[in-house]
């Protein structure tokens, strides 16, 4: 068995297959990594007697196995990053705290948690693959007005949105969150796209030493990256491969990767801006966004475009044999 076999889920030991990976050979390390230990600790395969000496273990490896311009992503609850985090110390330098607004099952005499997020590392800050990132305007969901009052910087308005920063509240969990099963999936894809966006480019290599159901290596095919993945459970591997066989290659527009939800885009890389603004229709002067939202020259999908508010007329366009819309303001009456 090849182990370097790309676009592919291993089967087998996370620690025993990642000791056969070359050295520096990944560009992109993502682990959700499994929480229980008596399910994952394997006799024979490692001298770990404690769920952190184990972590250890793995955590050495992917560092290892990660170039000196690759990044590694670890999700988890706070309490769990900074066990991570202080294993990672001598080995890694600090990129980012990335905190995901999301609600979680309370743990007794404490706040109730509402975020949990990624510790973001890498093996040289200088040399670490990064791009800033791009999310949507936050508008109001009747009216499509900004949410946030720019005053008199409207006139400086990214058409697409501001950059993303590490507080990440546009990106709901799962509704099967707190019932997921080890098949289901636990995080949303849309989740792992923006990482993957963040820290590579096409055709890198992104590994998941703990695939369980695919869905970081879904998201690395559908953003033309190559993946690799390790899952021990045979039964879970099998629903995995099935999910990868049916992916598609599909999340481009004009050249440039984007993560996308439907109709609607969720995250693009500021440096694809110039190739992406020639696919939509952008309000002039640019302070007109506060009213009026940006729109595709042509479907992003097959799906509708969400209906428009009663405050607006709808204008359509034949572009590509595709109709799509595009706002326009009515002029306000008095009331009488």
């Amino acid at each position: 068995m090849d182990v370097m076999s790309h676009n592919t889920i291993l089967q087998g030991d996370c620690l025993d297959l990642l000791n056969r990976l070359p050295n520096e050979s990944v560009d992109l390390v993502v682990v959700d990594p499994p929480r229980k230990l008596k399910t994952k600790i394997q006799a024979g395969t490692t001298g770990a007697t404690s769920y952190w000496e184990w972590c250890q273990e793995w955590l050495a490896e992917i560092v290892r196995v990660t170039k000196p311009t690759g990044n590694i992503l670890i999700y988890g609850q706070p309490h769990r990053l900074l066990q991570y985090a202080a294993m990672l110390r001598e080995k890694t330098v600090f990129r980012h705290w990335i905190v995901w607004d999301t609600l979680s099952a309370p743990l007794g005499k404490s706040l109730p948690p509402s975020h949990s997020g990624f510790l973001h590392v890498a093996k040289d800050k200088t040399l670490n693959t990064f791009f800033e990132l791009r999310a949507p305007h936050k508008r109001c969901r009747s009216c499509k007005v900004l949410s946030k009052d720019y005053g008199g910087k409207k006139a400086l308005l990214h058409p697409f949105g501001p950059l993303v920063t590490d507080v990440w509240t546009d990106i709901p969990r799962l509704r099967n969150h707190f019932q997921s099963t080890e098949l289901s999936e636990k995080l949303p894809q849309l989740l792992w796209e923006r990482v993957i966006l963040m820290t590579t480019n096409e055709g890198d290599l992104v590994l998941d030493p703990f695939a369980g159901s695919g869905g970081t290596l879904l998201a690395a095919k559908r953003l033309g990256r190559s993946f690799l993945g390790l899952e021990q459970d045979a039964d879970v591997l099998a629903q995995a491969t099935e999910r990868l066989a049916g992916a598609q290659v599909d999340a481009k527009i004009r050249g440039a990767w984007v993560s996308q939800h439907g109709s609607q885009l969720i995250t693009i890389r500021d440096v694809d801006w110039p190739k992406l603004a020639a696919h939509f229709f952008i309000p002039d002067p640019i302070a007109d966004l506060e009213t009026a939202p940006l729109m595709p020259k042509t479907k992003l999908s097959r799906k509708r475009p969400k209906p428009l508010s009663s405050s607006e007329d709808s204008l359509f366009f034949q572009l590509d044999g595709k109709a799509v819309t595009q706002p326009r303001k009515r002029k306000n009456t008095p009331l009488k």
